[in-house]
């Protein structure tokens, strides 16, 4: 049986916020999934990395799933319905947004054996109101005709004049690379890193633009010989039934930074049980599925996502991946208590 995904993709538009005024006319219903069967999600997820978690936990439990499937605006959308709102379970990526939901008091705490013991302390919110179900570490793509790639063993690398016109990125205000250079603040200091930052600026090849994927093509076509990019996108690559993807991957070599340090920078996507719920015991049981060693190896062989479940064995790829690099042990909470210093950091210095 295949799972009903009865919410489609909204328009971003249509669940924002205009000034004061009131969402109207919510897709579903306050009383839509008031059976213990059926749960109710609110997800930045994208649909393809959801649909077999959600086919995989009905066939074990026949539970039902609404979702609505967004690109921003649920923490707004979850205020402006309150107390009505129909919503069980928000679902996102990045820590900065799983921290907004908390810091808006939309989640509620959940009291959970499982999840406290699967899910390390770092990777949880303190009051368990939100808890990372998959890791994605932020490393280096570098072409393979660089003859001087080992010299870029650490972020702090790339702010070195060697590497002048030859960085791509995607521009700094998106949330991946936020995440890092909150890390590289609570490393270093604020004015190490504007300083890293202004360095790394003054080596691009090209202004910064596109997704962590146009990075990589970047460097494959010639435009530079380093990116920074999320790991899970060479998987991506390399599996793409666009002939050309997989070449790109196959023009880098992966560094993950850090190594003889602090460790690689890795983010997280994570979810919690919306506060106004009707369904908490059975949003929680949800969540604890997504932690267990089938939920864990589906993000793996999905979306190529490292999991937070130390027990499960990640296919041989990620596998391969995952024995290289030792990742940075900061509690990931305090990467968005460091983002909005982040963005004032990157707004100053032009990335």
């Amino acid at each position: 049986m295949q799972t009903p995904i009865l919410l489609r993709r909204c328009r971003a538009a249509a669940l924002t916020l205009a000034g004061a005024a009131v969402l109207t006319a919510p897709v579903v219903s306050a009383t839509t999934a008031l059976a213990n069967d059926e749960l109710n999600i609110y997800s930045y997820r994208q649909e393809f990395l959801l649909k077999p978690l959600l086919k995989a936990y009905e066939a074990e439990t026949g539970t039902k799933f609404n979702v609505v499937f967004a690109p921003k605006g649920l923490a707004q959308r979850l205020e402006a319905e309150g107390a009505q709102t129909p919503a069980d379970l928000v679902l996102t990526v990045d820590i900065a947004r799983l921290s907004d939901l908390a810091e808006k008091d939309l989640l509620a705490p959940v009291a959970s054996e499982v999840l406290t013991s699967v899910v390390p302390g770092k990777l949880r919110d303190p009051q368990n109101r939100w808890f990372a179900l998959s890791k994605r570490a932020r490393i280096l793509a570098v072409s393979k005709k660089a003859k001087d790639i080992d010299q870029l063993k650490t972020y702090a690398d790339l702010a070195d004049a060697r590497w002048k016109g030859r960085i791509c990125s995607r521009p700094g205000s998106h949330v991946y690379n936020r995440a890092l250079i909150a890390s590289i603040i609570d490393a270093e200091g604020a004015e190490k890193a504007q300083a890293w930052a202004e360095g790394v600026v003054a080596n691009f090849a090209r202004r910064p633009q596109g997704n962590d994927r146009a990075q990589v093509k970047a460097i494959y076509e010639g435009v530079c010989d380093v990116a920074i990019i999320n790991n899970y996108y060479i998987g991506k690559l390399q599996t793409s039934d666009k002939p050309e993807q997989p070449k790109w991957a196959e023009a880098v070599t992966l560094v993950f930074p850090n190594q003889d340090g602090r460790g690689t920078h890795v983010n997280v996507s994570g979810a919690g049980v919306v506060k106004h719920s009707k369904r908490k015991e059975a949003a929680t049981r949800f969540l604890e599925f997504l932690v267990s060693p089938k939920a864990q190896a589906i993000y793996a062989e999905t979306n190529f996502e490292y999991p937070v479940n130390a027990e499960v064995e990640p296919p041989p790829a990620l596998k391969a991946q995952m024995e290289k690099y030792r990742e940075d042990a900061l509690q990931v909470s305090k990467i968005a208590d460091l983002a909005p210093e982040a963005q004032k950091l990157i707004d100053r210095v032009g990335w």
